[in-house]
């Protein structure tokens, strides 16, 4: 039902881009044992994972959704905004473009795909430190055709959108309103908020029916399961050591839709 494009973690993750947490030791061992379990639970939720090799000159680029994105008729090739990540994606993109027409964000665009939340045929997108206007403008005008709409949203005190909301179900969206700038955006769906104690706990992996989640986050857990949330929750402390999340380690799609 579902493809997952993954790519293994970089020896040199330590030496990762940071914006808003502070730097810390990293294990790359243990974080390569915490993505392995990512990808089985990605699989257990019914995706296919295709496992690309890890680059060692890239320390971010565990992080493969920040480079491509996947809609059901297109696939758009973002350009990140931070200038190390720009030779990341060709791996990435030559699976991509097995499954789906490849589309460009160019400059003086930038994009990063953790600042792109669809919710149905809404696209979200952050503006963040890493996206800016013009890469907004670009993506609305590759989308309008296959009927999306795009909206601007402002973040702050976070690196990407989806450090602040996602969708969890159907009309659903997990929200730490304090990361927008104007959450308003919003009144239209059913918001589950974090829990107070729990900043960083808005951004959740929705497979189907069915949520990936970090563990770390018991009390915000509990309130997606009192909503009736199915949710595995596993273990990303490392990864989340290099200001990952469960949403940006990998690019999840319907297989239908190929060129």
């Amino acid at each position: 039902m579902w493809t997952a494009i993954t790519r293994e973690v970089s020896p040199a993750l330590a030496g990762c881009e940071l914006s808003f947490v502070d730097r810390t030791p990293i294990d790359p061992g243990r974080a390569q044992a915490q993505h392995a379990a990512y990808c089985r639970a990605l699989e257990a939720l019914g995706c296919e994972v295709i496992r690309l090799p890890a680059e060692p000159a890239f320390p971010d680029s565990v992080f493969v959704e920040d480079v491509a994105l996947a809609f059901d008729e297109v696939a758009v090739a973002t350009r990140p905004g931070a200038a190390s990540r720009r030779g990341e994606g060709d791996a990435v993109l030559e699976v991509l473009g097995s499954f789906r027409r490849l589309l460009r964000i160019e400059a003086p665009g930038t994009l990063d795909g953790g600042d792109v939340l669809r919710v149905g045929r809404r696209v979200f997108v952050g503006a963040s430190a890493r996206s800016n206007a013009a890469g907004r403008e670009q993506l609305r005008e590759l989308l309008a055709p296959c009927g999306y709409i795009v909206e601007g949203v402002a973040t702050r005190d976070c690196l990407h959108l989806k450090s602040a909301v996602t969708e969890v179900a159907d009309d659903t969206v997990l929200i730490n309103p304090d990361w927008l700038a104007d959450d308003a955006v919003f009144a239209g769906f059913r918001r589950i908020e974090v829990d107070p104690s729990e900043p960083h706990a808005a951004n959740a992996l929705r497979i189907g029916d069915a949520l990936v989640y970090p563990d770390c986050f018991p009390k915000t857990r509990a309130r997606l399961l009192a909503a009736g949330i199915e949710v595995h929750a596993i273990d990303v402390s490392e990864l989340q050591k290099a200001e990952g999340a469960v949403t940006c380690c990998s690019i999840v799609f319907r297989a239908a839709g190929a060129p």
